[in-house]
């Protein structure tokens, strides 16, 4: 089995790679052929297992929305593996993940995705995009879980079906001037819906600065502390003005 990693590392992301790389190597599929396709902004040497791949720098939210576009344009060599996962900067591996854990059956729709720890009483209450202009709109009392966009994957064929159809609605939704309100996560919400993938709980994904699940597998690793609150609280400034400028910009194209 031969497995692709998709992993973004841009600006001050890049730090936290080192730890992801040895981290991985160690507890994820341990015996299995892995790749890794690093899209950055940063020239680095890396493994020989490593493929730097130069990706400019598209700000907020442009860095995380258009990842779908990122990877297909790779499609090529990313269809010579088996599976392919995505997993988010600030990833750190705890304790072994296995392939019985995360590698998704025929029945499972050869997919898996890592839900939100439920926080919300009914799915009225999740964080989905509503604003029925987007494509990524889920209508009220559907779905039965919360994606969040941190760990996601599954058998090549089927995660490129996924990255293709993510990719084509955010880009009608941008000839529209629409932004979804969770950016990728609200389309990789929609894409899943209804699907019968891989449910991953929150011990493969929880934040570092949380205290459950205990003895998490995952955890993504607190940015404030690693890259700084000033940095983070520029960026949150930063936010609405951006998908300001991105809008405009789409419409005028």
């Amino acid at each position: 089995m031969k497995v692709a990693i998709l992993y973004i590392g841009i600006g001050r992301y890049v730090k936290f790679f080192e730890d992801f790389y040895s981290s991985c190597e160690k507890f994820f599929l341990e015996n299995v052929e892995k790749t890794y396709f690093f899209f950055t902004d940063k020239k680095i040497s890396a493994e020989e297992n490593v493929h730097v791949i130069y990706q400019r720098d598209l700000g907020w939210p442009g860095n995380t929305l258009y990842r779908f576009k990122m990877f297909l344009e790779h499609r090529s060599e990313l269809e010579k593996f088996d599976y392919i996962f995505f997993f988010n900067g600030n990833t750190l591996f705890l304790q072994s993940v296995t392939e019985d854990e995360i590698i998704p059956t025929e029945d499972e729709a050869h997919l898996v995705a890592l839900s939100w720890i439920n926080i919300y009483t009914d799915n009225l209450k999740f964080p989905y995009e509503r604003n029925q202009n987007s494509l990524a709109c889920i209508p009220l009392s559907s779905g039965k879980y919360y994606f969040q966009g941190g760990l996601n994957g599954g058998r090549q064929s089927e995660y490129i079906k996924l990255l293709e159809t993510c990719f084509d609605n955010i880009e009608k939704d941008a000839q529209n001037g629409v932004i979804a309100c969770s950016h990728d996560e609200s389309h990789l919400n929609k894409y899943l819906l209804g699907k019968n993938v891989r449910v991953l709980g929150p011990e493969y994904g929880r934040p570092e600065e949380w205290l459950y699940p205990e003895k998490p597998k995952i955890i993504f690793r607190d940015k404030k502390k690693h890259l700084g609150r000033a940095f983070m609280r520029h960026l949150k400034k930063k936010t609405l003005f951006d998908k300001l400028i991105l809008q405009i910009s789409r419409l005028f194209k």
